[in-house]
């Protein structure tokens, strides 16, 4: 049997203990936690960095603002625009918002990514509230931490209306490799760090890793009823190709195709829920990605790709494997492409050079993963005095 069919095979059969409490309580996110922060911004001139997931209950935070009488003077879009329908990447142009009138400035605009001098001092405050998914390649907490320095050189505030990490319960991968830092790799932790954006950006201040020692003033409104343990849904697609939980919880170790030819699902409706490419042999399994809103030029676009459906794995075989590089090595192994299946993104993404060299080493995925194992024990020795919430 084909090893990756045996180990979806074998995860079907086993029963584990699950690794998630359910959920007792609503969680309460930063930003219903209206009677902390309204005083907070009281005749302050207020910026909102936010996007299709700054919600409450059914009203967007930019609303709930006005409605509270705050003076919102800007809003800041990060990666996939301020309705979060761009493509992974894409440039994103400055906007007017059509409900409120309020005008929008993209920080993925193809610029530096974070705000001029000249817009900093025509606001006061800078409120963070969107809904990341715990990941290091995933480019909102980088988006905050610019924005965190543009406040430290200006001398502003940031208030981060904190909302749950859906993969908030493990930490794995390898740390970065500050050689590699990238658009999609910002700090020097795992690949899934296990933190909120509030206690990344007060772990960011603590380690000083803004430029020359700065630091932003920082409050932090946290959620209410949410331990790192508690299983969070996420209530809105938090970018194009993460619709649902299943692509939330394999993103990790399906990500790393970003830098090889194989496709992971982009142009299909269950992208980062299956694998595979044109020449992968003997699978049952086969997808062809299609040119699609958010994802307009998908790898492998109308090319019939045979591969590896992985929408039936118990989400408690995902979490229970964490970072799991079996589907990426099950692919360069069926390719025999060598170095060709790589491109320089790989070592961007997975943060270090050795995984590559393990890889084609013929190491297997448990191997690879105990070699960032110590790194992974540091890491949350580190973390520990910054976590808002138990574990």
């Amino acid at each position: 049997m084909h090893p990756v069919k045996k180990h979806l095979l074998l995860a079907a059969m086993t029963v584990f203990m699950p690794v998630l409490p359910a959920q007792q309580h609503h969680v309460k996110v930063g930003a219903e936690c209206v009677d902390e922060y309204l005083p907070l911004l009281k005749d302050k001139r207020v910026a909102l960095l936010s996007n299709q997931t700054g919600m409450v209950g059914q009203e967007h935070v930019v609303d709930l603002l006005k409605r509270s009488g705050v003076n919102v003077v800007c809003i800041f879009s990060p990666e996939h625009g301020f309705r979060g329908s761009a493509d992974a990447g894409e440039r994103v142009g400055d906007a007017v918002d059509p409900k409120t009138g309020i005008p929008i400035k993209s920080l993925y605009d193809g610029k530096d990514r974070k705000p001029s001098r000249d817009t900093m001092q025509t606001l006061d405050i800078v409120i963070v509230d969107i809904q990341d998914v715990g990941l290091r390649f995933y480019t909102y907490y980088i988006t905050m931490v610019r924005m965190m320095d543009a406040c430290a050189e200006a001398g502003k505030k940031m208030i981060v209306f904190d909302r749950p990490n859906p993969n908030g319960h493990y930490v794995d991968g390898p740390v970065l490799d500050m050689k590699y830092k990238s658009g999609v790799g910002w700090l020097p932790i795992p690949v899934v760090h296990g933190m909120t954006l509030g206690e990344i950006a007060r772990m960011t201040n603590g380690e000083k890793w803004l430029p020359e020692n700065r630091e932003c003033d920082l409050t932090v409104i946290t959620c209410k009823n949410y331990t790192h343990k508690t299983l969070y849904q996420l209530p809105v697609p938090p970018s194009p190709n993460l619709p649902d939980m299943k692509s939330v919880y394999l993103y990790p170790s399906l990500c790393y195709f970003e830098a090889t030819p194989v496709s992971l699902g982009r142009g299909t409706p269950f992208p980062f829920q299956v694998y595979g490419h044109p020449n992968m042999p003997a699978r049952s399994f086969s997808f062809t990605p299609r040119s699609v809103p958010g994802a307009k030029n998908p790898p492998q676009l109308d090319r019939l790709c045979h591969g590896v459906d992985l929408r039936n794995l118990p989400d408690s075989v995902i979490w229970e494997n964490g970072v799991d590089l079996s589907y990426f090595i099950d692919a360069y192994n069926s390719l025999n492409m060598d170095d060709h299946f790589f491109s320089p993104m790989f070592e961007k993404l997975i943060g270090v050079d050795y995984v590559r060299k393990m890889i084609k080493a013929g190491n297997s995925a448990q191997e690879i993963k105990a070699r960032w194992k110590k790194d992974v024990e540091n890491f949350k020795e580190k973390r520990a005095p910054y976590l808002l919430y138990t574990e």
